[in-house]
C-alpha cells in the first residue's frame, strides 16, 4: 500500500510555528480521555507483540517523575520487558541527569550491567530527546530508541513550553550548550530509532519531532495530546510493536490492515 505523503520538513526547517491555543488549552482534557480508551481497548493491547525479556529504560518528560511512566512501565511488563524507571526524579534537564549527562548514563550502565542485554530506551518529550542523546554516548548499550512527542530538532521556540523549560531546568535556550544540543539531536542516533508524534499535540510543533530518512529511523503518527502520549493506546501499541523486533532485525512499521485505519502515516517523506 502506498503510504500518503506528509509536509515533512528538512533539517534546517526552521518554520515550524508553536501549536495552536486551542489544541494548547485541550490538552487535559484529551489525555484525560485517551486515558479512560485504555480500558475499553485492554484486550487489543493483550494481544500486541509479547516481549523477550530485555531491558526498557523509560525516561519521564520535561518537568515530570517516574510516576507519569508507571503505565507504560507496567503494560511493558506484562508482555514480558524488563522496564526500568530512571529513578532520577523529576526531569529538570541538566539538573536531572548532570551537565554532560553522566547520570544518566550511569543508570543505562546499571541497566545493561544488571540484565547483561542492550537496553531500549523509551522516552517521552524531552526525555527522548535525553534518550537520543545518551544513545550517542553509549551505542553499545542500546538497542534502540522510541521517542514520543520529542522535538528533537527545529527551534525551541515551536513549542508552547520553551519558558517553563527555561524556568525549571535554568538553561537558556539561546545558550551555545542548548544550541549544540539541538544540533547534535537532529541527526539519527547511531542505533535504530522511531518516533511517535501527534499532529494534534498542543505543546510541541509535530514537525520538529520528525525523523529524518535513514536506513534505521521511522516516523508513526497517531491521533491524541501531548500529555497524553504515555497512555495513549495506540501509542503503547505501536511501542511494543517496535520493541518485539529481534536484536539486530529492526525494520520499519507495518500500517497494513486495521493499522492503516488507526495510524494516519508511517515512514518518510
Amino acid at each position: 500500500m502506498k503510504q500518503p505523503s506528509l509536509p515533512f520538513r528538512s533539517d534546517t526547517d526552521t518554520t515550524a510555528r508553536p501549536p495552536s491555543v486551542f489544541l494548547a488549552l485541550t490538552e487535559l482534557p484529551r489525555a484525560l480521555a485517551e486515558l479512560s480508551a485504555l480500558g475499553l481497548v485492554a484486550p487489543m493491547l493483550a494481544k500486541a507483540p509479547r516481549g523477550d525479556g530485555h531491558p526498557v529504560l523509560v525516561l519521564p518528560g520535561l518537568g515530570t517523575t517516574d510516576l507519569a511512566m508507571a503505565i507504560l512501565r507496567q503494560y511493558l511488563n506484562r508482555l514480558g520487558y524488563a522496564a526500568h524507571a530512571w529513578e532520577l526524579g523529576r526531569n529538570l534537564g541538566p539538573k536531572a541527569i548532570g551537565d554532560e549527562g553522566e547520570k544518566l548514563l550511569a543508570r543505562l550502565q546499571a541497566v545493561h550491567d544488571q540484565t547483561g542485554q542492550r537496553v531500549s530506551i523509551v522516552g517521552w518529550s524531552l526525555g527522548g530527546i535525553m534518550a537520543r542523546q545518551v544513545s550517542r554516548r553509549a551505542p553499545g548499550l542500546v538497542r534502540q530508541v522510541i521517542t514520543l512527542g520529542a522535538p528533537f530538532s527545529g527551534s525551541p521556540r515551536a513549542t508552547n513550553v520553551w519558558r517553563a523549560y527555561q524556568a525549571l531546568t535554568g538553561d537558556r535556550i539561546e545558550s551555545d550548550a542548548v544550541q549544540a544540543q539541538l544540533r547534535e539531536s537532529a541527526a539519527p542516533p547511531p542505533v535504530p530509532s522511531t518516533s511517535i508524534f501527534s499532529r494534534q499535540d498542543g505543546l510541541v510543533a509535530w514537525r520538529n519531532c520528525l525523523e529524518p530518512a535513514g536506513p534505521e529511523t521511522d516516523n508513526i503518527e497517531v491521533h491524541g495530546s501531548h500529555c497524553g502520549l504515555g497512555v495513549n493506546p495506540t501509542v503503547l501499541y505501536a511501542i511494543a510493536d517496535r520493541l518485539a523486533q529481534a536484536d539486530g532485525d529492526w525494520h520499519p512499521f507495518e500500517r497494513s490492515g486495521l493499522k492503516a485505519m488507526i495510524y494516519p502515516f508511517a515512514g518518510h517523506a
